[in-house]
């Protein structure tokens, strides 16, 4: 609900105001090999153990947890009702937009640095013209259908 401005002003905010703050991500092999919500708690794991400080509780938004080591706590619209929760989500899409920022770099003809890997008109016709690259998820629709072997 937040512009990229200010998500990009409240991400310094949080980094320097956070008790401890990390961002963890699944590469593309992990989200083909597991599917997107397993690979979203493989990384969500993942941050929460390069934690400088432990948490006395972790939430979660959504409606599972990953397996952790610390109690956690699912919430639906967790990032609307917990200000951790939205923080985080804060740090997670700024990360995500600037990862998608250099892949631009890499990819120039999809546009990723202006759609952020959204299924938007530009993003489709990219991927019908030049079919997938590296970084497009294999089971994608979109890309499944473009025909191409990877």
């Amino acid at each position: 609900m937040l512009t990229r401005g200010t998500r990009v002003e409240l991400a310094v905010i949080i980094r320097d105001r956070a008790v401890a703050w990390a961002v963890a991500q699944s590469d593309v092999g992990e989200i083909d090999a597991l599917n997107i919500l397993q690979a979203t708690l493989l990384a969500m794991k993942r941050a929460i153990e390069q934690l400088t400080t432990a948490p006395e509780v972790v939430w979660i938004d959504g409606t599972q947890c990953p397996p952790l080591a610390y109690p956690s706590r699912a919430i639906v619209d967790g990032d609307r009702l917990v200000a951790a929760i939205a923080a985080a989500s804060i740090l997670a899409k700024t990360t995500r937009d600037a990862i998608l920022v250099e892949l631009d770099r890499s990819y120039p003809l999809y546009g990723f640095a202006r759609h952020k890997g959204y299924s938007t008109p530009e993003h489709l016709a990219a991927l019908a013209l030049h079919g997938p690259c590296a970084a497009h998820l294999r089971w994608f629709g979109p890309v499944r259908q473009t025909g191409f072997a990877f």
